[in-house]
Formats: structure tokens, sequence, C-alpha cells
């Protein structure tokens, strides 16, 4: 039986199918128009700029770093430009197949392999890491031709710092080397990160690190157009890098070169201040380091040999090396003596060539004593007597006052980061220092010592340089400071290191001149009359030695019988001219043994540099040296004796070359 169709109900379906298939159209349409509307129109900034940095790259400049020179405008520090060749690890799929196949087009030595782990280890995977340094125009040229190869691998140029030198004023140089993760961690917090796009060295030591911001420079922006490979095809635009501005030091460096030069492989320190200004003048730490080994990342041998070495050639002894200043404290305990009214200059003691105190024997060096001492003698003739029996009745408290005040102890405020303070003790120092009671307290047997420069006391070249230039500028003591002045790279307008006095010692006029004509006394009749016979000037100084380690009470000094790096230091400190002082410093040549025979000398030669524009020739240099290496222990060193070249003043040409000799490299 056929089956009646409803028209009118089939009919209304169809229409209503067709409704709700035109809404569903109508509504896809609008989806269509509102998304457009949203990309074109509300959006349209956002995605323009998409676009735009898919077809363009932003590439940081990185800045010529600034120049630092001496005093004179050597230059110590430059940069130069060379080819690396980069590996991107996150665009290689096998990165040890990859070198292995660069190493048959370039040479890549094993060293350039343990830098390159070193580097990938410390860097992340995005980052461009350089495999090799300093490519020849052949080398780019071999690789150019099979650069299709290796994808992730590109030919960059770069710039090296250059340290002209070598290992000379290293310790006040300082160098750059890579920036490692926490230095990253921190460059990223501060404002300083956009800068620092694209950089991947920073100062890590001397004036590298303390002038990091001067010397930096500004980072540039390229707008590059790139292909789809990510390549690019040629620069849109161009914000250029802002080079590093230029820091010029009060460094004199042939005088530092002279010095380094003197100590020859002995270990010690100098520093060399004006006193009236607090420019250092020289500022010597030996052994030094080449700081070139850092700039491209140093490889394990070398660190190792550097880090391990005894002789510590890493440590800045001049800032950092702490030593007990022996007898060249004696001078400054004189005036405290005269200051607290504790002696008079006429006053004098027997000396019977030792101090009883209870049932210790504080020995003199001259045995038998020097018999009736005044103030004046026990400086020229360094008595040690005399100062056991000052410092018994000065008592530790007062000595702490009376030194802090010429700066020992406390950090001096130099212009490089690192500085350590040494120790001034006292009694709140000792009762700080220690846990146990029997340990906090002080006991007056320990005060005797401190009288010569021995027991707790320790400084460093700086801080007792700093102290000398305080007492020969008459107690006006100057902030020092290696920075003379910064120079701007554009507009060359030198901002100058500011000459900042941090305070005048309260001490009587007449008092500092008991002091320094008795310091005087030492170069003229004393314990380094010797070095400082025909000189053209007059000079105060005071010759000292430190003990390293404890002699027994019954026991004699005997240095040819101990190991060598248990031998006493030998120091001097010394200012010139006495009648006006452009000079003072602090000298230690480590387990040299007495001061007037190893520091002394050096301090001469120093003095008739800065004063006379005297200069040995190398030749004389090499004679000392090779003089002092067979010169038995305890017998006057053979560069009390060298020759200098005659008219050797600055204008004379013998001067000038020898001196262009000794910085020749």
């Amino acid at each position: 039986m056929t089956a009646i169709r409803n028209v009118q109900a089939e009919l209304a379906r169809f229409r209503m199918r067709v409704l709700v298939a035109s809404i569903v159209v109508l509504v896809c349409f609008l989806m269509v128009a509102a998304r457009l509307v949203y990309l074109q129109v509300i959006r349209h900034e956002d995605l323009l700029e998409q676009a735009e940095n898919n077809r363009t790259a932003i590439l940081p400049v990185v800045p010529n770093r600034g120049l630092i020179l001496d005093r004179n405008g050597i230059v110590l520090a430059t940069n130069y430009s060379a080819y690396t060749l980069e590996i991107m690890p996150s665009k290689v799929s096998d990165l040890e197949q990859t070198i292995e196949d660069l190493a048959q087009v370039l040479d890549i030595s094993p060293r350039d392999r343990k830098r390159f782990k070193k580097l990938r280890e410390e860097a992340k995977n995005f980052e461009s890491i350089p495999l090799r340094s300093r490519l020849s125009d052949a080398e780019v040229a071999r690789f150019a031709v099979q650069r299709y190869r290796f994808p992730g691998v590109e030919i960059k140029a770069r710039l090296f710092r250059n340290y002209p030198y070598g290992e000379l004023a290293s310790h006040v140089i300082g160098y750059i080397g890579r920036i490692n993760t926490s230095e990253k961690e921190k460059l990223d917090d501060s404002e300083d990160a956009p800068n620092y796009r694209g950089t991947e060295y920073i100062g890590k030591l001397g004036v590298e690190q303390s002038f990091e911001t001067q010397l930096h420079g500004l980072t540039g922006v390229d707008s590059m157009e790139t292909s789809a490979g990510g390549r690019a095809t040629r620069r849109l635009a161009n914000q250029p890098s802002t080079p590093g501005n230029t820091v010029k030091l009060a460094i004199d460096i042939k005088l530092q070169h002279l010095v380094e030069e003197l100590f020859g492989e002995r270990r010690g320190a100098l520093v060399a201040i004006d006193p009236k200004t607090g420019e250092v003048l020289a500022f010597v730490s030996k052994p030094t380091f080449d700081p070139n080994l850092f700039v491209e990342g140093i490889d394990s041998e070398n660190w190792q040999a550097l880090n391990e070495s005894l002789d510590k050639p890493l440590l800045n002894r001049a800032l950092r090396g702490t030593y007990p200043p022996g007898s060249t404290y004696k001078p400054f305990m004189a005036l405290a003596a005269l200051e607290t009214g504790k002696r008079t200059p006429q006053q004098t003691i027997s000396d019977p060539g030792f101090f009883m105190f209870g049932n210790h024997r504080f020995r003199d060096d001259k045995e038998g004593g020097h018999g009736s001492v005044n103030m004046y003698r026990s400086i020229v003739e360094s008595c040690d007597t005399y100062y056991y029996m000052l410092a018994n009745d000065l008592g530790v408290d007062t000595i702490h006052e009376q030194m802090q005040r010429f700066g020992f102890g406390e950090l001096t405020g130099i212009d490089i980061f690192g500085e350590v303070r040494g120790l001034l003790p006292s009694t709140e120092w000792k009762r700080r220092a220690y846990k146990k009671p029997e340990q906090q307290k002080w006991y007056a047997g320990e005060t005797i010592s401190l009288g010569i420069g021995q027991g707790y006391n320790n400084f460093t070249m700086l801080q007792l340089a700093s102290a000398v230039a305080t007492l020969a500028n008459n107690g006006i003591k100057m902030k020092p400071h290696l920075v003379q002045e910064v120079v701007d790279i554009i507009t060359r307008a030198p901002t100058t290191t500011t000459q900042e006095s941090v305070g005048e010692i309260s001490a009587k006029a007449a008092n500092i001149a008991v002091i320094k004509e008795a310091m005087v006394g030492v170069n003229l009749e004393g314990t380094s009359a010797a070095s400082f016979r025909g000189a053209a000037y007059t000079s105060g100084g005071k010759t000292g030695t430190a003990q390293v380690v404890q002699i027994k009470q019954n026991e004699k000094y005997v240095a040819s019988r101990m190991e060598e790096r248990f031998r006493d230091h030998a120091l001097f400190t010394a200012f010139a001219p006495a009648e006006d002082p452009q000079i003072a410093l602090a000298i230690v040549v480590e387990n040299a043994g007495f001061g007037s025979q190893s520091s002394a000398p050096i301090a001469r030669r120093v003095m008739d540099y800065w004063l006379l524009r005297q200069y040995p020739s190398l030749e004389d240099i090499e004679a000392v040296q090779k003089a002092q290496a067979t010169t038995p222990i305890g017998q006057p060193r053979a560069i009390i004796d060298v020759p200098w070249p005659p008219g050797s003043s600055a204008s004379a040409p013998i001067a000038a070359a020898s001196a262009a000799k000794l910085m020749r490299r």
C-alpha cells in the first residue's frame, strides 16, 4: 500500500535546514570578518612588527673597549680585530662529527677543543661559541668554499683585547675574560643588561674590572634584512656603538718596568705615591702573570700552573698581601711617643742588647746593644730595645689609637677592587677574633713585639706607603689613586680624579720634623747609607726586617740554615726630596733578609729615576741580577755598585736609548 507523502511537512523541514545552514554560513562569515577585523585593525601594529621581525634581524653592535694608558700616554691595553670560527650548538645535529669534519678543513688543536668544551658548559645552547680564533685570510677563504657543508657554523669578526707589554703591570691593569654564569645573572638583574647584549667579555681584575663601566662603551644596533633561511642580505638601519672611554693611569710604566726588572725572580711588592696628590706612581707585585692568557679563556694547563704555583703569581701582593712592617714601624712608634708625652727627643735609654719582661728575654739585633740611645739614634741605628720599652710604656690600645690615624689596619679607599684591611691589633680586636676566654685575653707580653713591627701587626705595602706619604706630607693624608683621568671618547674632555684629602693627622709639626730628620739620618749615616751614598738629593728612609717564623728564645737566626721561604722579609720605606717630598714608597722583598741589602737599593733606583730621570741600561740590570744570584746570604747585594750611564738625564740620548731598550718587547 503506497504511503501518502506529506509535502507540506517535507517542505517545512527543507526550509528549516536551509535556514540553519544559512545561519551557520552567516555565523562563519561573521567569525571570519571578526577575525579579519581583529587581525587587520586591532592587532595590526603587533603583527606588522612580527612580520617585520621575520624579515629583519636586530643585531647588537659590540663597542670597542676603551684604551688604558700610563701617565705619559703609553698604551697598556688596546684592541684588535680578528676572525673566529664559531658554532651554534642548537643548529648542529651532531656536534662531535661537525668538529671532526671541520678539523679536515682547518687546524683544530686539542687546546681549541678543550676551551670549546669549557665554554660550552658555561654558555647557553643558542649562543655562538668560538672554536678557533685569529684565523688567517687563507683559512677564512678555505672555510668559505666549503661552508655549505656546515650548517650552524659561522666565521665572525670579533674584537680581541691585547696587552702589548704582557706581564708588565698585570696586577694593576687586570684582564678581561668571558662572562661567567654568576656575572651573567648579575648583569641580567641590573640596569646595564641592554648594554651587554652581544658582549661576551667583561673586566675581571684591576683597572679592567674597577673601571668596567667607563671602558665598556655603549652597544649599538644593526637592523638587517634576512632571507628565509635567516641569512643577512642587507643593512636597513644602523645605530653605531660608542667606544669605551680612555682610562689614563697615574702609573709611570717605565718606572714600573724598572722596578719589576730589579726584582728579578724574587717575590714581593712596591708602592710609590706622590705625597701631595695621592697619585700612585708604581704599583708592583711580583711575580706577575700574562693577562693575554685570559682573553680567550685560559687553558687548563696554564690555569693550573698559575693557580698551584707556590709563588702565587695571581696574588696582588701590593693590594692584598699583608706583612709585618718590621722596623719600618719605628718612626711611627716614635711619633706616637712624642704625641703622648711618653718620650722626648733627648731622652735616652741604656741598651744592653736585650729587654727583659718577666722571664722572657727580648733580644736586640745588635749583640751587646747600642749603649746610650736617644730617639734620633733609635731610628738611625734601628735599636730594638728602645721600642720594646716604648711599646711596654704605651700599651696596645694607645698604640692602636695612634697608628690607626695613619691608616694602619684601615682601607685606603684606592680606586681598584680587592683591597684588604690588614690587622692593627687591640684588646677589643682580640676579644672579637677569638672564641675561647683564654684566647680573648690580651697578655702584656704580647705588646712588646708590637714596638718593632712584629707580633699581630700585618699590613699591606699600600697601607705602609700611604702612611709614609702622610708623614712626608706633614700629616696631610691624601687618598691614593691609580687612575689619573678618564677621557670621554666623544668630547675628548678629561674627567680628572679628585686629589682628595681624607684628613690631617693631629700631630705637632715639631714632632713630625723630629721623625723626618731621623729618617733622613737613616739614609745619610744609618742602616741604608750605603744605598744612598752619592745621591744628588736628600731623602728619608727606614729599613726593616720582618720575621716569617718565630725563633726560639735561645736560638740565633742564621738565614743560610733555613729554607728559603722561612727566611726574613726585607722591607724599606722612603721619601724624597726630604725638604719637599715628591715621592714616598714602601717595598718588601720576601725572604730576602735585611732591608738595607735587598730593598733599599731598589728604592734608590726608584728615587733616581723619579727625581733625576736616570735610567739604567738593560745590561746593567742583567749584570745586577746575575751578581745577586751568586751573592752569599748575608753579603751586600751587587746592585749598590752598578754603574749608571754617564749623563743619563731624561733629555740625554743615552737615557732615551736605554729606556727604549727596556720598554721593547
